[in-house]
Protein backbone atom coordinates (compact mmCIF):
# COMPACT_ATOMS: atom_id res chain seq x y z
CA UNK A 1 0.00 0.00 0.00
CA UNK A 2 1.55 3.24 -1.04
CA UNK A 3 2.03 5.96 1.79
CA UNK A 4 0.88 8.88 0.45
CA UNK A 5 3.25 11.12 3.50
CA UNK A 6 6.10 9.66 2.21
CA UNK A 7 5.84 9.95 -1.56
CA UNK A 8 3.26 12.27 -2.05
CA UNK A 9 1.85 9.71 -4.40
CA UNK A 10 -1.86 8.56 -4.34
CA UNK A 11 -2.53 5.27 -6.43
CA UNK A 12 -6.09 4.74 -7.58
CA UNK A 13 -8.16 2.87 -10.29
CA UNK A 14 -10.54 5.00 -12.68
CA UNK A 15 -14.16 3.41 -12.26
CA UNK A 16 -15.91 5.90 -14.99
CA UNK A 17 -15.24 8.40 -17.34
CA UNK A 18 -17.14 11.38 -17.89
CA UNK A 19 -16.47 13.78 -20.72
CA UNK A 20 -13.03 15.10 -19.97
CA UNK A 21 -13.15 14.21 -16.46
CA UNK A 22 -12.59 10.83 -14.72
CA UNK A 23 -13.76 9.15 -11.82
CA UNK A 24 -10.66 7.71 -9.68
CA UNK A 25 -11.56 5.11 -6.61
CA UNK A 26 -8.10 5.52 -4.45
CA UNK A 27 -6.18 2.54 -2.95
CA UNK A 28 -6.07 3.42 0.40
CA UNK A 29 -8.47 2.28 3.11
CA UNK A 30 -10.45 4.65 5.65
CA UNK A 31 -7.98 6.25 8.30
CA UNK A 32 -4.83 5.39 6.78
CA UNK A 33 -4.28 8.53 5.03
CA UNK A 34 -4.40 11.83 7.25
CA UNK A 35 -5.52 15.60 5.18
CA UNK A 36 -2.59 17.16 5.48
CA UNK A 37 -2.45 19.87 8.61
CA UNK A 38 -5.24 17.96 10.17
CA UNK A 39 -4.01 15.67 12.49
CA UNK A 40 -7.17 13.95 13.52
CA UNK A 41 -9.20 14.46 9.62
CA UNK A 42 -9.57 11.07 7.60
CA UNK A 43 -10.69 10.17 4.06
CA UNK A 44 -14.28 8.29 4.07
CA UNK A 45 -13.19 4.91 2.57
CA UNK A 46 -13.53 4.06 -0.28
CA UNK A 47 -12.28 7.57 -1.27
CA UNK A 48 -13.60 9.07 -4.66
CA UNK A 49 -12.26 11.93 -6.58
CA UNK A 50 -13.19 13.39 -9.87
CA UNK A 51 -9.89 14.13 -11.47
CA UNK A 52 -8.51 15.90 -14.74
CA UNK A 53 -6.28 14.81 -16.96
CA UNK A 54 -2.90 16.40 -16.63
CA UNK A 55 -1.71 19.07 -19.86
CA UNK A 56 1.78 16.85 -20.42
CA UNK A 57 -0.37 13.37 -21.07
CA UNK A 58 -2.63 14.97 -23.35
CA UNK A 59 0.42 16.44 -25.56
CA UNK A 60 1.95 12.82 -25.56
CA UNK A 61 -1.66 11.28 -26.58
CA UNK A 62 -2.01 9.20 -23.32
CA UNK A 63 -5.34 8.03 -23.50
CA UNK A 64 -7.01 7.45 -19.95
CA UNK A 65 -9.12 4.68 -20.26
CA UNK A 66 -11.72 3.15 -17.18
CA UNK A 67 -9.80 0.35 -15.45
CA UNK A 68 -6.37 2.01 -15.69
CA UNK A 69 -4.13 2.28 -12.45
CA UNK A 70 -2.85 5.52 -12.13
CA UNK A 71 -1.19 8.25 -10.17
CA UNK A 72 -3.20 10.86 -8.43
CA UNK A 73 -1.40 14.15 -7.29
CA UNK A 74 -2.57 17.46 -5.59
CA UNK A 75 -5.53 15.76 -4.20
CA UNK A 76 -8.53 18.06 -3.02
CA UNK A 77 -10.31 16.31 -0.22
CA UNK A 78 -12.69 19.11 0.61
CA UNK A 79 -13.90 19.18 -3.37
CA UNK A 80 -13.62 15.74 -3.91
CA UNK A 81 -11.10 15.99 -6.73
CA UNK A 82 -7.32 15.59 -8.41
CA UNK A 83 -5.51 15.45 -11.28
CA UNK A 84 -3.90 12.29 -13.18
CA UNK A 85 -0.44 12.48 -13.28
CA UNK A 86 0.56 9.24 -15.11
CA UNK A 87 -1.12 6.05 -16.06
CA UNK A 88 0.37 2.69 -14.93
CA UNK A 89 1.38 0.26 -17.79
CA UNK A 90 -1.91 -1.68 -18.60
CA UNK A 91 -1.59 -5.87 -18.63
CA UNK A 92 -4.75 -6.07 -20.59
CA UNK A 93 -6.95 -3.68 -22.86
CA UNK A 94 -10.31 -4.20 -24.76
CA UNK A 95 -11.07 -1.32 -27.35
CA UNK A 96 -15.16 -2.44 -27.64
CA UNK A 97 -15.72 -1.82 -24.71
CA UNK A 98 -12.52 0.49 -23.88
CA UNK A 99 -11.46 -0.69 -20.01
CA UNK A 100 -7.67 -1.65 -19.05
CA UNK A 101 -6.49 -4.51 -16.82
CA UNK A 102 -9.47 -6.82 -17.39
CA UNK A 103 -8.67 -10.08 -15.95
CA UNK A 104 -11.90 -12.18 -17.00
CA UNK A 105 -15.59 -11.81 -19.55
CA UNK A 106 -18.41 -12.80 -17.31
CA UNK A 107 -20.91 -13.82 -20.34
CA UNK A 108 -24.47 -13.83 -19.67
CA UNK A 109 -26.99 -15.68 -21.26
CA UNK A 110 -30.70 -16.54 -19.87
CA UNK A 111 -31.78 -20.06 -20.68
CA UNK A 112 -35.38 -18.75 -21.80
CA UNK A 113 -36.73 -15.76 -22.04
CA UNK A 114 -35.33 -14.83 -24.25
CA UNK A 115 -35.07 -18.35 -25.21
CA UNK A 116 -31.02 -19.51 -25.56
CA UNK A 117 -29.83 -19.32 -29.14
CA UNK A 118 -26.92 -21.19 -30.19
CA UNK A 119 -25.79 -19.14 -32.74
CA UNK A 120 -25.41 -16.51 -31.09
CA UNK A 121 -24.33 -18.03 -28.04
CA UNK A 122 -21.45 -19.13 -29.95
CA UNK A 123 -20.79 -15.90 -31.56
CA UNK A 124 -20.64 -14.60 -27.83
CA UNK A 125 -17.72 -16.55 -27.04
CA UNK A 126 -16.00 -16.23 -30.20
CA UNK A 127 -15.77 -12.74 -29.38
CA UNK A 128 -14.90 -13.26 -25.61
CA UNK A 129 -12.55 -15.99 -26.51
CA UNK A 130 -10.68 -13.92 -29.34
CA UNK A 131 -9.70 -11.21 -26.15
CA UNK A 132 -7.72 -14.12 -24.64
CA UNK A 133 -9.09 -13.49 -21.22
CA UNK A 134 -10.97 -16.06 -19.04
CA UNK A 135 -14.43 -16.26 -20.02
CA UNK A 136 -17.05 -17.04 -17.52
CA UNK A 137 -20.59 -18.47 -18.42
CA UNK A 138 -23.63 -17.64 -16.97
CA UNK A 139 -27.04 -18.97 -17.62
CA UNK A 140 -29.94 -16.87 -16.03
CA UNK A 141 -33.47 -17.42 -15.34
CA UNK A 142 -33.27 -21.18 -14.33
CA UNK A 143 -36.13 -20.86 -12.64
CA UNK A 144 -38.50 -21.41 -16.02
CA UNK A 145 -36.51 -25.03 -17.33
CA UNK A 146 -36.44 -28.42 -15.67
CA UNK A 147 -33.52 -30.27 -14.69
CA UNK A 148 -33.50 -32.43 -17.02
CA UNK A 149 -33.38 -29.41 -19.61
CA UNK A 150 -30.55 -27.96 -17.81
CA UNK A 151 -28.57 -31.49 -17.75
CA UNK A 152 -29.20 -31.30 -21.75
CA UNK A 153 -28.00 -27.81 -21.64
CA UNK A 154 -25.19 -28.34 -19.55
CA UNK A 155 -24.03 -31.13 -21.64
CA UNK A 156 -24.69 -30.18 -24.41
CA UNK A 157 -21.82 -27.05 -23.74
CA UNK A 158 -19.59 -29.15 -21.71
CA UNK A 159 -18.80 -31.23 -25.66
CA UNK A 160 -18.28 -27.10 -27.05
CA UNK A 161 -15.76 -26.24 -24.07
CA UNK A 162 -17.81 -25.16 -21.30
CA UNK A 163 -19.04 -25.54 -17.93
CA UNK A 164 -22.06 -23.12 -17.69
CA UNK A 165 -23.27 -21.99 -14.05
CA UNK A 166 -27.24 -21.85 -13.96
CA UNK A 167 -28.26 -19.29 -11.99
CA UNK A 168 -31.54 -17.32 -11.35
CA UNK A 169 -31.55 -13.74 -9.97
CA UNK A 170 -35.24 -13.46 -9.58
CA UNK A 171 -34.79 -16.76 -7.18
CA UNK A 172 -31.28 -16.05 -5.81
CA UNK A 173 -30.52 -19.76 -7.30
CA UNK A 174 -26.03 -19.34 -7.32
CA UNK A 175 -25.62 -16.04 -7.40
CA UNK A 176 -23.23 -16.19 -4.55
CA UNK A 177 -21.49 -18.78 -6.31
CA UNK A 178 -21.09 -16.57 -9.11
CA UNK A 179 -19.67 -14.07 -7.14
CA UNK A 180 -17.09 -16.31 -5.70
CA UNK A 181 -15.32 -16.21 -9.41
CA UNK A 182 -15.67 -12.42 -9.36
CA UNK A 183 -13.56 -11.22 -6.44
CA UNK A 184 -10.21 -9.72 -6.08
CA UNK A 185 -10.64 -9.59 -10.07
CA UNK A 186 -11.80 -6.92 -12.67
CA UNK A 187 -14.45 -8.57 -14.94
CA UNK A 188 -16.67 -7.24 -17.54
CA UNK A 189 -20.06 -8.27 -17.85
CA UNK A 190 -21.30 -8.99 -21.31
CA UNK A 191 -24.18 -10.51 -23.50
CA UNK A 192 -27.37 -9.34 -25.24
CA UNK A 193 -29.87 -7.37 -23.95
CA UNK A 194 -33.13 -9.17 -21.91
CA UNK A 195 -30.79 -11.89 -20.09
CA UNK A 196 -31.09 -10.39 -17.06
CA UNK A 197 -27.56 -8.61 -16.52
CA UNK A 198 -28.32 -5.38 -15.24
CA UNK A 199 -30.44 -7.26 -12.27
CA UNK A 200 -27.56 -9.51 -11.68
CA UNK A 201 -25.28 -6.74 -10.81
CA UNK A 202 -27.89 -5.22 -8.73
CA UNK A 203 -27.94 -8.35 -7.06
CA UNK A 204 -24.29 -8.59 -6.95
CA UNK A 205 -23.95 -4.70 -5.68
CA UNK A 206 -26.34 -3.12 -3.85
CA UNK A 207 -25.47 0.71 -4.52
CA UNK A 208 -25.51 -0.38 -8.15
CA UNK A 209 -28.78 0.79 -8.91
CA UNK A 210 -28.57 -0.13 -12.93
CA UNK A 211 -32.34 0.50 -14.63
CA UNK A 212 -33.42 -3.29 -15.74
CA UNK A 213 -35.74 -2.92 -18.68
CA UNK A 214 -38.63 -5.50 -19.91
CA UNK A 215 -37.91 -7.96 -22.32
CA UNK A 216 -39.33 -6.78 -25.76
CA UNK A 217 -42.58 -9.40 -26.44
CA UNK A 218 -42.21 -8.29 -30.50
CA UNK A 219 -38.85 -9.46 -30.97
CA UNK A 220 -37.97 -11.57 -28.07
CA UNK A 221 -35.29 -9.39 -26.88
CA UNK A 222 -34.71 -6.93 -24.41
CA UNK A 223 -34.40 -3.30 -24.45
CA UNK A 224 -30.71 -1.50 -24.14
CA UNK A 225 -30.75 -0.08 -20.51
CA UNK A 226 -26.85 0.31 -19.72
CA UNK A 227 -25.82 3.88 -21.43
CA UNK A 228 -22.05 4.15 -19.88
CA UNK A 229 -18.98 2.10 -18.85
CA UNK A 230 -18.80 1.96 -15.12
CA UNK A 231 -17.06 -0.34 -13.06
CA UNK A 232 -18.98 -1.12 -9.72
CA UNK A 233 -16.94 -2.51 -6.56
CA UNK A 234 -18.44 -6.08 -5.35
CA UNK A 235 -18.30 -6.42 -1.38
CA UNK A 236 -15.28 -9.22 -1.33
CA UNK A 237 -13.35 -7.04 -3.31
CA UNK A 238 -12.62 -6.83 -7.19
CA UNK A 239 -14.78 -4.43 -9.70
CA UNK A 240 -17.48 -5.13 -12.48
CA UNK A 241 -17.89 -3.21 -15.73
CA UNK A 242 -21.37 -3.21 -16.68
CA UNK A 243 -21.16 -2.42 -20.66
CA UNK A 244 -23.50 -0.90 -23.09
CA UNK A 245 -25.49 -3.96 -24.66
CA UNK A 246 -25.08 -4.92 -28.19
CA UNK A 247 -26.68 -8.11 -30.04
CA UNK A 248 -24.02 -9.27 -32.68
CA UNK A 249 -20.76 -9.10 -31.71
CA UNK A 250 -18.80 -7.77 -35.15
CA UNK A 251 -16.13 -10.80 -36.63
CA UNK A 252 -12.90 -8.24 -36.72
CA UNK A 253 -10.85 -10.85 -35.76
CA UNK A 254 -7.73 -12.32 -38.51
CA UNK A 255 -9.38 -15.82 -40.65
CA UNK A 256 -6.47 -17.95 -39.40
CA UNK A 257 -6.91 -16.91 -36.33
CA UNK A 258 -10.74 -18.11 -35.69
CA UNK A 259 -10.09 -21.44 -35.18
CA UNK A 260 -8.12 -21.42 -31.86
CA UNK A 261 -11.29 -19.07 -30.58
CA UNK A 262 -12.92 -23.22 -31.07
CA UNK A 263 -12.19 -24.59 -27.32
CA UNK A 264 -13.51 -28.16 -29.02
CA UNK A 265 -11.29 -27.22 -32.17
CA UNK A 266 -7.81 -26.16 -30.48
CA UNK A 267 -8.53 -29.48 -28.42
CA UNK A 268 -7.95 -31.22 -32.22
CA UNK A 269 -5.21 -28.83 -33.40
CA UNK A 270 -3.46 -30.54 -29.77
CA UNK A 271 -3.03 -33.58 -30.32
CA UNK A 272 -3.15 -33.85 -34.48
CA UNK A 273 -1.83 -30.75 -37.07
CA UNK A 274 -3.30 -29.84 -40.58
CA UNK A 275 -1.30 -30.81 -43.66
CA UNK A 276 -1.02 -27.06 -44.67
CA UNK A 277 0.34 -24.45 -42.18
CA UNK A 278 -2.22 -21.76 -43.61
CA UNK A 279 -5.36 -24.16 -43.52
CA UNK A 280 -8.66 -22.37 -43.31
CA UNK A 281 -10.59 -26.10 -42.06
CA UNK A 282 -12.75 -25.51 -45.60
CA UNK A 283 -12.13 -28.20 -48.28
CA UNK A 284 -8.73 -28.72 -48.03
CA UNK A 285 -6.95 -31.93 -48.17
CA UNK A 286 -5.52 -33.88 -44.84
CA UNK A 287 -7.13 -31.44 -42.31
CA UNK A 288 -6.79 -32.00 -38.98
CA UNK A 289 -10.33 -29.85 -38.01
CA UNK A 290 -12.66 -30.62 -40.65
CA UNK A 291 -15.50 -33.14 -39.15
CA UNK A 292 -18.51 -33.22 -37.17
CA UNK A 293 -18.15 -31.26 -34.37
CA UNK A 294 -21.70 -29.26 -33.33
CA UNK A 295 -20.26 -26.20 -34.01
CA UNK A 296 -17.98 -26.62 -37.53
CA UNK A 297 -21.33 -24.87 -39.48
CA UNK A 298 -20.58 -22.05 -37.21
CA UNK A 299 -17.13 -21.96 -37.55
CA UNK A 300 -17.25 -21.71 -41.42
CA UNK A 301 -20.50 -18.70 -40.84
CA UNK A 302 -17.94 -16.84 -38.55
CA UNK A 303 -15.08 -17.35 -41.04
CA UNK A 304 -16.61 -16.29 -44.19
CA UNK A 305 -17.76 -12.93 -41.81
CA UNK A 306 -14.11 -12.94 -41.03
CA UNK A 307 -12.75 -12.82 -44.43
CA UNK A 308 -15.37 -10.50 -45.63
CA UNK A 309 -14.09 -8.05 -43.14
CA UNK A 310 -10.74 -8.50 -43.38
CA UNK A 311 -11.21 -7.86 -47.32
CA UNK A 312 -13.07 -4.95 -46.29
CA UNK A 313 -10.38 -3.29 -44.92
CA UNK A 314 -8.25 -3.94 -47.49
CA UNK A 315 -10.72 -1.87 -49.56
CA UNK A 316 -10.52 0.77 -47.34
CA UNK A 317 -6.72 1.08 -47.97
CA UNK A 318 -6.86 0.71 -51.46
CA UNK A 319 -8.79 3.73 -52.65
CA UNK A 320 -8.33 2.17 -56.13
CA UNK A 321 -10.01 -0.66 -55.71
CA UNK A 322 -13.45 -1.87 -58.09
CA UNK A 323 -15.45 -3.72 -55.21
CA UNK A 324 -17.31 -2.44 -51.98
CA UNK A 325 -19.06 -4.14 -49.34
CA UNK A 326 -22.61 -4.32 -49.22
CA UNK A 327 -25.38 -5.87 -46.80
CA UNK A 328 -27.69 -8.01 -47.94
CA UNK A 329 -29.68 -8.23 -44.98
CA UNK A 330 -30.36 -6.55 -42.14
CA UNK A 331 -30.05 -7.85 -38.65
CA UNK A 332 -28.73 -11.28 -39.72
CA UNK A 333 -24.94 -9.83 -40.69
CA UNK A 334 -24.39 -11.05 -44.12
CA UNK A 335 -22.72 -8.97 -46.69
CA UNK A 336 -21.38 -9.45 -50.04
CA UNK A 337 -19.08 -7.74 -52.38
CA UNK A 338 -20.37 -5.65 -55.30
CA UNK A 339 -18.90 -3.47 -57.97
CA UNK A 340 -18.14 0.33 -57.03
CA UNK A 341 -19.54 3.03 -59.65
CA UNK A 342 -16.94 4.41 -61.25
CA UNK A 343 -15.52 7.79 -59.36
CA UNK A 344 -17.20 11.16 -59.91
CA UNK A 345 -14.43 12.34 -62.57
CA UNK A 346 -15.09 9.24 -64.77
CA UNK A 347 -18.64 9.01 -64.79
CA UNK A 348 -20.77 9.48 -68.33
CA UNK A 349 -21.86 13.71 -68.29
CA UNK A 350 -25.58 14.37 -68.00
CA UNK A 351 -27.43 15.54 -71.13
CA UNK A 352 -28.34 18.31 -69.47
CA UNK A 353 -24.88 19.18 -68.96
CA UNK A 354 -23.70 18.52 -72.78
CA UNK A 355 -26.90 21.12 -73.63
CA UNK A 356 -25.69 23.82 -71.37
CA UNK A 357 -22.00 23.67 -72.65
CA UNK A 358 -23.05 23.61 -76.20
CA UNK A 359 -25.24 26.05 -75.56
CA UNK A 360 -22.42 28.26 -74.60
CA UNK A 361 -20.38 27.29 -77.21
CA UNK A 362 -22.71 29.01 -79.50
CA UNK A 363 -22.88 32.07 -77.65
CA UNK A 364 -18.68 32.39 -77.80
CA UNK A 365 -18.83 31.81 -81.80
CA UNK A 366 -21.34 34.41 -82.12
Amino acid sequence: MTDFAATGQLLGTVVAVQANFYRVQLDQKQGEIREMGDRDSYLPYPPLLLCTRRTRLKKIGQQVMVGDRVVVEEPDWAGGRGAIADVLPRHSELDRPAIANVNQILLVFAVADPPLEPYQLSRFLIKAESTSLDVLLCLNKSDLISEQEQQQVSDRLLGWGYEPIFISVKDGINTDQAAKYLSNKITVIAGPSGVGKSSLINTLIDSAKLRVGEVSGKLARGRHTTRHIELFELPEGGLLADTPGFNQPDMDCIPEELIYYFPEARKRLAVASCRFSDCLHRDEPECAVRGDWERYEHYLEFLDAAIAHQTHLHQQADPESSMKLKSKSKGKGQSQYEPKLESKKYRRISRKTQLQDLQELYRDEE
